[in-house]
């Protein structure tokens, strides 16, 4: 017995050594792959890649964003679930973390306990738009027209599980008032219906949007922030007119898989400590309309209480309103 307790101490050692040898190592030559659940070239995307950049910088070692999509990111979620556990795969996720819990009945993970928490990232706000053609001026006539009219009205959004669809189910039961919802595959033929008048109403994020409504190509009635946006200050917030506390940011945190030895984790969260106080990443997601995260969100800590108040938030308007992804 007592030779059994000696060897089970002796590997327990040779693994410790091997943790803190990896971590004392950690970063190699070897790249560091960032999972975007999500395609190149939307708006999560261009979060990863603007950060990647900046990190590689700050972590000394090259960094690749890899787009692992389908199953509204679930898919790539599940990727770094499986990764090894040793810093070099991580995950950027956007608020899908906290409502796919809700909207798939077999996830494959569990966003509070099969991940090591890195930081929060950035936050790209959102706007309430119509189209063009509807008569109300502000969102004080558009209130009582929509509560007059809402079964003439839809609403649409970029699938079932994106972040317009979400917006759109927390404004419609702040304000007591259920229309048609029309779920399209991504904000592009969405948007294009929004413009032709096909549909009435959509919430979508800036950087989706900036272009249409600075044109006047569609309306914003409002943000959907709990204070103006800098790219947009002549639109008022949905908070300051009426619908109290209304806030919807479509916020962006790093993971890795869970088990990945904390010193690995420490220079991680360094990193993206170091990245989100960094002037040209900062400057790059001014662009996109996107608010960066501040130091201390920018840690483990911060963006697990996150998600977890995020969970709370979403579940029971999800399960409200009988939407299921899968």
């Amino acid at each position: 017995m007592n030779k059994l307790i000696a060897l089970l101490g002796a590997l327990s050692s040779l693994f410790g050594l091997n943790a803190a040898a990896l971590a004392g190592e950690y970063p190699t030559d070897k790249a560091v792959v960032m999972v975007v659940p999500f395609a190149a070239g939307g708006p999560t995307d261009k979060v990863a890649r603007e950060l990647g950049v900046v990190m590689t910088k700050h972590l000394k070692q090259i960094i690749v964003v890899d787009n692992t999509v389908g199953a509204g990111g679930t898919i790539g979620a599940r990727k770094v679930v499986q990764a090894p556990k040793d810093g070099y795969t991580i995950l950027l996720h956007h608020i899908g973390m906290s409502t796919s819990p809700a909207l798939y009945r077999n996830l494959g993970f569990d966003p509070m306990n099969d991940y090591e928490f890195i930081g929060e990232v950035a936050d790209v706000p959102m706007l309430l738009l119509s189209t063009k053609s509807l008569t109300a001026k502000d969102f004080k006539e558009l209130l009582p027209y929509i509560k007059a009219n809402h079964d003439k009205l839809s609403l649409a959004n970029a699938g079932i599980g994106s972040a317009s669809h979400l917006c759109g189910l927390l404004f419609m039961s702040t304000i007591q008032a259920d229309f048609t919802t029309v779920p399209y595959k991504g904000t592009a033929p969405a948007l294009t219906d929004l413009m032709g008048g096909q549909v009435q109403l959509m919430c979508d994020q800036t950087t989706n949007v900036a272009g249409q409504v600075r044109s006047k190509a569609i309306k914003a009635y409002g943000a959907t922030s709990l204070s103006r946006l800098t790219a947009f200050k002549d639109i008022p917030t949905l908070d300051e007119q009426g619908l109290k506390g209304f806030e919807v940011k479509i916020w962006h945190a790093m993971y890795a898989p869970k088990g990945t030895p904390k010193p690995v984790v420490d220079k991680l969260v360094a990193a993206l400590q170091a990245s989100v106080q960094d002037a040209s990443f900062r400057a790059k997601m001014a662009e996109l309309g996107a608010e960066v995260a501040t130091p201390q969100r920018a840690t483990p800590d911060s963006a697990r209480a996150l998600v977890q108040s995020e969970i709370n938030k979403w579940t029971p308007i999800i399960k409200k309103a009988g939407v299921y992804a899968d």
